[in-house]
């Protein structure tokens, strides 16, 4: 019976079946026409029943043998059709048609769970190729927000999770962009700024410098006068000190003068006397002459003379004292006027010594500021120069600071492509650093966008073939006369 029901192919079923039946059919009718014969009819017509319940249960074997695996593999083949493709498919051990077929099923169950696969991952591809458009068209508010697969659920979760990434990236990177555009078009400002400010101060200092080195050197040239003044000082307060030598061996000279000069009066009193003595003697000498007579006249004309020369010699005398008197009254004027200006010098010396202090002190003072001048005029030299390197690495810092800026518009730009909820950001107000008091406003952060995201082609969910997992109800009666 094993045989004949998991081996035996159809057709010898159905030979079996025939030779069975027609067995028991000719059974029957050869066991009722014996008993009628021999037994009696009441014997034939057991034999004929007999052997019609006979036949009909080996119908009924032949037929559960025969037609129960092929109704449950239609009707298995009917719910593979519905998109059952989880209920186990039964016979397959069978060598008959209906192993065949469920052997064949077997293939379709694999080619619709392959449709079916493929159903599901064109749908995958084509909602994950409408938001890979969408980003694309730097739409980052578009996920994914149809039901995948198990199997790609993985795919749908990554997705969403880097565009999230991306979408946060962005939205850093345009809200950074635009706050390192405000705060670089700011610093381009403070530099260019800072720039002229730099270039005035570089101005300034080199005007500074070459007036400090105006001054530096006429306070050189201030102290090698002083210098120069405090050696005349010394020489004139030498020359000075000789005048007072000198005035003093004048007075000296002169009261020696008018010493002689006293002594020249007693000599011209001691000569006046002799005179008159003389002019005396002669008259006497003329008297004696007179009372002589001729005899004494000659002596008298000598008389005369001398009386004459006497006389003479007094006026001289009285001539030589009025001069002497003279010469004294002038010598001791002199000798006044050399007090005077020995006391004048003394007065000039004390004086061109306190001078000679003061120009000792401005001497020291004009070479300490010439000292203090030329390190000043070192450092605003130096000033000057570092001035003029910070000019340039502020020349440098302005160019950095605009191509800073172009290039932070350009990623700024870039950034702006992007289609995504854009959030509101209070940027900084930098404080007024420009001492001009003009202050550059920073550029206005733009508005929030609230971009509506573009419409989305409805993408076609594919359904799966299966039906779920029950078998497709069949009614029985339909093969109730297979």
């Amino acid at each position: 019976m094993t045989w004949y029901r998991e081996i035996a192919p159809i057709r010898q079923k159905m030979l079996i079946n025939v030779i069975v039946m027609t067995m028991l059919s000719t059974l029957a009718a050869v066991g009722g026409s014996l008993g009628t014969v021999f037994g009696g009819l009441a014997i034939g017509l057991g034999l004929g029943l007999l052997a019609a319940i006979l036949s009909l249960i080996i119908g009924t074997m032949f037929r559960a043998a025969v037609s129960d695996p092929y109704v449950a593999t239609v009707v298995r083949m009917e719910a593979l059709a519905a998109g059952d493709l989880t209920s186990p498919i039964e016979f397959t051990n069978y060598q008959d048609c209906v192993g065949r077929l469920t052997r064949a099923m077997f293939s379709f169950r694999d080619a619709a769970i392959k449709l079916d696969r493929a159903g599901e991952v064109k749908m995958v591809i084509d909602d994950l190729g409408a938001n890979l458009a969408d980003l694309s068209n730097c739409d980052l508010t578009g996920r994914i927000t149809a039901d995948y697969p198990d199997d790609f659920a993985v795919l749908k979760n990554n997705y969403n999770d880097a565009l999230d990434k991306v979408r946060t990236t962005v939205q850093q990177v345009s809200e950074s962009a635009i706050a390192i555009k405000t705060g670089s078009a700011e610093i381009a400002q403070a530099s260019e700024d800072l720039a002229r400010r730099t270039e005035s101060n570089a101005a300034s200092l080199e005007e500074t410098s070459a007036a400090l080195v105006q001054i530096d050197s006429r306070i050189k040239d201030s102290a090698a006068a002083s210098v120069s003044t405090v050696a005349r000082a010394d020489q004139a307060m030498v020359t000075v000190g000789s005048g007072r030598t000198t005035a003093d061996a004048a007075k000296q000279a002169m009261e020696r003068v008018s010493g002689s000069a006293k002594g020249i009066d007693s000599v011209i009193e001691g000569l006046d006397k002799i005179a008159f003595q003389t002019r005396v003697l002669a008259m006497n000498a003329a008297v004696e002459a007179g009372r002589a007579g001729d005899a004494g006249r000659g002596f008298a004309v000598v008389a005369d003379l001398v009386s004459a020369l006497a006389m003479r010699a007094e006026e001289e005398a009285k001539r030589a004292r009025d001069q002497l008197t003279v010469t004294q009254s002038e010598i001791f004027t002199a000798v006044a006027a050399v007090e005077k200006v020995d006391v004048a010098l003394s007065t000039i010396l004390d004086d061109v010594s306190e001078v000679n202090k003061l120009l000792a002190g401005m001497a020291n003072d004009n070479q300490a500021q010439s000292m203090a001048i030329s390190e000043i005029t070192a450092a605003v030299a130096t000033m000057d120069r570092s001035t003029q390197q910070n000019a340039a690495m502020v020349e440098e810092t302005s160019a950095a600071a605009r191509n800073l800026t172009q290039e932070v518009g350009t990623l700024a730009n870039a950034a702006a492509q992007f289609k995504f909820e854009r959030r509101v950001r209070n940027m900084p107000v930098a404080s007024d650093r420009r001492s001009a008091g003009r202050a550059a406003p920073p550029s206005p952060a733009p508005a929030a966008i609230e971009p509506s995201a573009p419409p989305r082609l409805p993408v076609a969910t594919v359904k799966s073939v299966r039906a779920g997992n029950g078998l497709a109800v069949v009614a029985n009666n339909e093969w109730a006369d297979f």
